[in-house]
């Protein structure tokens, strides 16, 4: 296969690769960026491990190809923490014990990330809507919904 140039802002970081042409974003962004938040989960978009945002979307990146986010801004949860402080999602899946075996945690908390960046005061059933492509075997969701819910309380909160 042939080598291709891909660029983009990845975290606020602007990155510049040359990867296998067809290579998906998901292995763009673990086997060569060094991004190992996204998780590959099932490969073939069902189970939400692998969601990012790009350009201000929640994307499976097990599903796009990484030649097709040139110039674009996408963002991971290893970009959401600041200065060693934790982003509000991430507080309120720790605080509310959201997580437990971790594995979809990231997928998780993009899709929550992606509908409080929409919509900053969800409903409960905009976050069950939000995380829906999301599989989940430990928490049962629950902790999940609450926590993000927390979260949303949090940001209006801080804002106002």
């Amino acid at each position: 296969m042939a080598r291709v140039p891909v660029q983009f802002t990845l975290n606020g970081e602007e990155r510049a690769e040359f990867i296998e042409s067809g290579t998906t974003l998901l292995h763009a962004l673990r086997d060569t960026m060094g991004d190992t938040s996204p998780k590959g989960g099932c490969q073939q978009g069902t189970c939400g491990a692998c969601s990012v945002i790009v350009d201000g979307e929640l994307r499976l990146s097990c599903l796009t190809l990484a030649q097709t986010c040139e110039g674009a801004a996408i963002e991971t949860t290893a970009g959401l923490a600041a200065g060693g402080v934790l982003h509000p999602l991430q507080r309120a899946i720790m605080d509310g014990f959201a997580a437990q075996c971790g594995f979809c945690t990231p997928g998780m908390i993009m899709a929550a990330k992606a509908l409080l960046d929409h919509t900053p005061n969800p409903t409960r059933e905009d976050v069950i809507e939000a995380i829906s492509g999301n599989v989940c075997r430990c928490t049962g969701y629950e902790p999940i919904i609450a926590a993000v819910l927390a979260a949303a309380r949090s940001n209006s909160q801080n804002a106002g």
